[in-house]
């Protein structure tokens, strides 16, 4: 038996890790109030983000931590601190993050520092916050109907002058659009028409993962290539190209990419599933993607860490 096939029978960890939508009020007060190791870091990000982000996790409303600038940072935070407190429990083999939670994904295998890491987070999301400003636009979650359809529509719409394209591949039959408020509005029409089941705009601030995200790309290109990656200790499975990445350069190059292109999530865990992983452990708020996961493929387990 070769050794990859004798790898391939062990059970192989993958650990994945939110993205924007799974935070919620309260989320991460009980590892402050527990855990001096996630009190240190909770205080260090306050210190690093310049205004007390915990106050917000903790006890804001719902509307101050939808905030772009407060969400993804509170996300990330709450992966990366459950993730340490965890300490030796977690042994990854493999990691992935659903679009923002990438970041959570890179410190966890080694290639970004927490700090470093919390830095970019929090500059992507300013980034992002402005490219929103700059154009009205929109996403929405279109359930039960092919992909094939789905993009050829978006690909339609496209050309009419309106900004319309496929950018989360969540699981088969959930696939999320983004684009202008107005081609957004058409396609919903459009796509429940050719038989989708709902056609759901989604309460985000803007287009993400599509071209009207192409300002805030520049600017985090700018950051992240002022950012020491490092050779990381196993491989992460980037949303853009769903594939195994160890090369620190083309880590970085997928993360600028990452904001116009798709999240490639389905086709991310297929890969991982092929490539022997057999347990899924989300870390972070919410249980998301231990559903996209099972959705997947149901011959793995899925948990919270």
């Amino acid at each position: 038996m070769g050794g990859w096939e004798g790898h391939k029978l062990k059970k192989m960890k993958a650990y994945v890790f939110p993205g924007q939508g799974a935070q919620f009020v309260g989320m991460g007060k009980d590892l402050y109030d527990n855990s001096p190791i996630a009190k240190e870091m909770f205080e260090k990000a306050n210190d690093i983000l310049g205004f007390r982000i915990t106050d917000i996790m903790f006890s804001g409303t719902d509307e101050e931590l939808k905030q772009t600038k407060v969400t993804q940072p509170a996300i990330f935070l709450h992966s990366v601190i459950l993730a340490k407190t965890l300490g030796d429990a977690i042994q990854p083999e493999m990691v992935a993050g659903h679009s923002l939670g990438e970041f959570s994904a890179l410190v966890i295998n080694k290639t970004l520092t927490f700090e470093d890491a919390l830095v970019l987070v929090s500059k992507r999301a300013l980034a992002m916050q402005k490219a929103c400003e700059i154009n009205p636009s929109t996403m929405a979650a279109i359930l039960n109907l092919d992909d094939a359809i789905i993009e050829n529509i978006c690909a339609e719409i496209s050309q009419s002058g309106e900004t319309v394209v496929a950018a989360n591949y969540n699981s088969p039959g959930q696939l999320v659009i983004s684009g202008t408020t107005n081609g957004i509005n058409i396609a919903c029409e459009k796509l429940k028409a050719a038989g989708a089941k709902r056609a759901l705009v989604l309460p985000v601030g803007g287009a993400f993962h599509s071209p009207l995200m192409q300002p805030a790309s520049v600017e985090l290109e700018a950051a992240i290539n002022a950012t020491t990656f490092h050779q990381p200790i196993c491989p992460v499975y980037q949303n853009v190209t769903a594939n195994a990445v160890f090369n620190p350069n083309e880590i970085k190059k997928n993360l600028i990419a990452q904001l116009t292109a798709p999240v490639k999530w389905t086709q991310t865990v297929q890969q991982m599933v092929a490539d022997g992983a057999t347990h899924f452990y989300e870390v972070g708020p919410g249980k998301v993607l231990q559903g996209l996961v099972k959705k997947i493929s149901a011959a793995v387990e899925a948990a919270s860490a």
